[in-house]
């Protein structure tokens, strides 16, 4: 026991502090900005931020990844505020987080094996792309000076870890250039101009709504959606950040952990949330790898809230853009252009599917959804085609299968025979083959019978065992004359 606590929280003290610290002051501008995208006040993503990377940190399955209030999520409330309002929302959050943690019981992140690789490339490079743009309105025809602010953020990012990796570079970014705009009392756009935070931790209510069935049917078809987006994209970001630090995470563990976390910030006003890929990598990259980053960052966010919430305001926008840009540049796969060379264009085009809905929509679990979709459709189509050789024998034909014989394939099966041989021995040879469905069997019932009536004698040969047993069960022809074998 003791040794596991000092593997999750005192193994890496320094990086997860000084990466704590920086993650919290990144928390700030987007949780702000995220409550006005669902329509709410500022504090309510504060406060998620804050109770989530906490209970995450401590009941999650990925140590080191952040969660938090995201866009994705919020783009998802926005009608439900406009409709119903604020207790409404905190009711399905809460509800969110009961349908997450029994996801998570049901061990839901085995579900993770179908999502190809194709669609992780393109989740990446979309997430990537809409953190960048997400900057655009921050910096984009403001000023000069906002401009040359964004460039020497991305310069000390950039060439400080060259020299030292001491302190984490985004923090010497946030706090020289800040000193720098105080100092001199620059023309800069800065934190509080997104909105007002006030100096009050999160207190425990109960949404105010009627507990009936009809408040149910409200807020459930959010709370699935909300549930499933927010386990989408934990779940990637976990197997992003697992590949990042070369280590293995419990999937159904953080899919319990986002559970307990949406409930606890429902209770206390928060929104729903969940993993943060943008934080996550800061985090990562700033050196923060056990659970106390994820602890140190929320509770370092409500210790700025509280305390320095004054000076917290005054950091200037231009600073945590920079961050943000060079967060992107991280993010992207740049291995994504070889890839477009090289892989088959079926795959090519599933990832290029993914980027190009999840930053139409903003919505990644359209586009998540989308390429694994169009992976699966594309995947039938390629397998579909089955080969049948005919070759004489000494007593008549014989017809060999190749492929994979199901609902999709049955009729390249069946276009492979010539129906107009007569008084014949015919064998169908199934060792390079499988069947799959009953659409195959029925198949090969029409095959037989068709072959049949020209007097022919059909024999069915070398079945693998799994294909023999769904023959005997379904197969409906009974005539002496086809004879089936697994021999």
């Amino acid at each position: 026991m003791l040794d596991r606590l000092r593997q999750d929280y005192l193994s890496n003290i320094k990086g997860d502090i000084l990466s704590g610290v920086v993650v919290a002051l990144a928390l700030i501008p987007e949780s702000i900005a995220f409550s006005i995208i669902a329509g709410v006040d500022p504090m309510v993503g504060l406060y998620a931020a804050f109770i989530i990377s906490i209970m995450t940190g401590v009941f999650g399955g990925r140590p080191g990844m952040i969660s938090g209030a995201t866009g994705a999520m919020a783009l998802l409330m926005g009608p439900l505020i406009r409709d119903y309002g604020l207790d409404y929302l905190l009711a399905a959050t809460i509800l969110t987080g009961v349908i997450q943690y029994v996801f998570g019981a049901l061990k839901i992140a085995r579900l993770m094996k179908f999502i190809p690789r194709a669609v992780m490339i393109g989740f990446v490079n979309a997430l990537a792309i809409l953190i960048f743009t997400s900057q655009i309105p921050h910096f984009i025809g403001i000023s000069n000076l906002t401009y040359i602010f964004v460039g020497v953020t991305l310069a000390i990012i950039y060439i400080l870890p060259r020299f030292t990796t001491a302190v984490p570079a985004p923090l010497v970014a946030i706090i020289i250039l800040t000193g720098i705009a105080l100092f001199y009392n620059l023309d800069l756009n800065t934190v509080g101009d997104l909105g007002t935070i006030s100096n009050t931790l999160p207190s425990f209510i109960i949404p105010n709504v009627p507990f009936t069935f009809e408040t149910l049917t409200i807020i459930f078809p959010y709370a699935i959606a909300l549930a499933i987006v927010g386990l989408l994209e934990s779940l990637l970001t976990a197997t992003i950040v697992d590949d990042l630090t070369d280590t293995d995470s419990n999937k159904n563990k953080e899919s319990r952990g986002q559970g307990l976390a949406n409930i606890v910030t429902g209770f206390f006003g928060g929104m729903a949330g969940c993993a943060m890929i943008g934080q996550s990598i800061i985090n990562i990259k700033s050196g923060g790898r056990s659970r106390l980053s994820s602890v140190v960052a929320g509770v370092f966010l409500i210790f700025l809230v509280l305390v320095l919430s004054s000076l917290v305001v005054q950091i200037p926008m231009p600073i945590l853009v920079g961050i943000m840009i060079m967060v992107s540049i991280g993010t992207f796969d740049w291995g994504t252009f070889k890839y477009l060379k090289k892989a088959p264009k079926s795959d090519a085009l599933v990832m290029l599917v993914t980027v190009g809905i999840v930053v139409y929509t903003h919505d990644l679990s359209q586009g998540v959804i989308a390429g694994v979709v169009l992976s699966a459709i594309l995947f039938v189509a390629k397998i579909s085609v089955v080969h049948v050789e005919k070759s004489a024998t000494n007593q008549g034909q014989l017809y060999q299968v190749k492929g994979q014989l199901f609902f999709a394939s049955v009729d390249s099966f069946k276009n492979g025979f010539d129906y107009t041989l007569e008084n014949q021995t015919i064998e169908i040879e199934f060792k390079n083959a499988h069947i799959w469905d009953d659409s195959a069997v029925f198949a090969i019932d029409q095959v037989i019978l068709k072959l049949r009536q020209n007097q022919n004698t059909v024999m069915v040969k070398h079945l693998n065992e799994d294909s023999q047993a769904l023959v005997d069960q379904l197969a409906v022809f009974d005539d002496p004359n086809a004879k089936l074998s697994a021999h």
